[in-house]
């Protein structure tokens, strides 16, 4: 399978001095779900933002299907923590705002739009405000509006982290789902291990700043991946190594 995101020798350190990124090397496969996993503060956020094109790298190279990273580009789609989304715009109207943004033309864009919307079981909040929709639903919002260009590559960075833990596992069955339709390149970034597990290909753990790759474990749970799985000796298994590695500092 080829590769989506390559990532050689990257390293980011600030203007202040303090170095966030020390030499980070790994590879995505085109369609893989891969996440980025430490604790709050160890580096995953600027390394994705470094993907993203948002955020220079300080040394090493990105690149994106063969293509050096040198800014924001089109083929990627980015998910935040927060929702962002702009609350004099209905549902429509802000998962169509990369499409103007991009200057493409709304009106042959709407019907991918709407069908996005269908998939995400929103079809009937198109002409809502974001303050007519729950967490859960704000949030699949952002997931349509990163989708509605059709990237090859999905950026999310702790997307569920604000909500309860029922959203939390309801979301994450969501992502799956729509991940299985569309079969994009995912990079997820969180701290929950269990999400970790719950959704990934392959797990990377970060170590503390200056962040490194300290430990990756291929997930092998069939799919499609189920809410009961999280109670079976096979996913456990995974939680324990995973937090053995974090507690290591990210080392097995």
């Amino acid at each position: 399978m080829r590769e989506s995101v390559t990532l050689a020798g990257v390293g980011k350190t600030y203007a202040s001095g303090v170095e966030a990124i020390r030499e980070v090397a790994f590879q995505v496969a085109q369609g893989e779900f891969l996440t980025l996993l430490g604790p709050s503060g160890c580096g995953k956020s600027t390394l994705l933002t470094m993907i993203a094109g948002l955020l220079a790298p300080s040394r090493g190279t990105i690149a994106v299907d063969g293509a050096p990273v040198q800014g924001p580009r089109r083929d990627v789609g980015i998910v935040f923590q927060s929702p962002v989304l702009l609350p004099w715009r209905t549902v429509l109207g802000n998962v169509l705002l990369p499409i103007e943004m991009l200057r493409l033309g709304r009106r042959p864009w709407e019907v991918r739009a709407r069908d996005l919307l269908a998939m995400a079981q929103l079809t009937d909040f198109a002409a809502k405000l974001p303050h007519e929709l729950s967490g859960g639903m704000k949030q699949r919002v952002s997931i349509c509006r990163a989708l509605v260009h059709d990237p090859s590559l999905l950026l999310m960075d702790e997307p569920f982290s604000a909500l309860d833990a029922l959203t939390r596992d309801q979301m994450g069955q969501e992502l799956l789902r729509i991940w299985e339709l569309y079969r994009k390149t995912v990079i997820f970034v969180t701290h929950s291990i269990r999400e970790a597990v719950f959704l990934s290909d392959r797990v990377l753990v970060m170590t503390p700043r200056p962040a490194a790759i300290g430990f990756e474990i291929d997930i092998k749970l069939a799919r499609p991946r189920t809410l009961d799985m999280q109670e079976s000796d096979e996913f456990n298994g995974y939680v324990g190594v995973l937090r053995r590695a974090i507690e290591t500092g990210g080392r097995r």
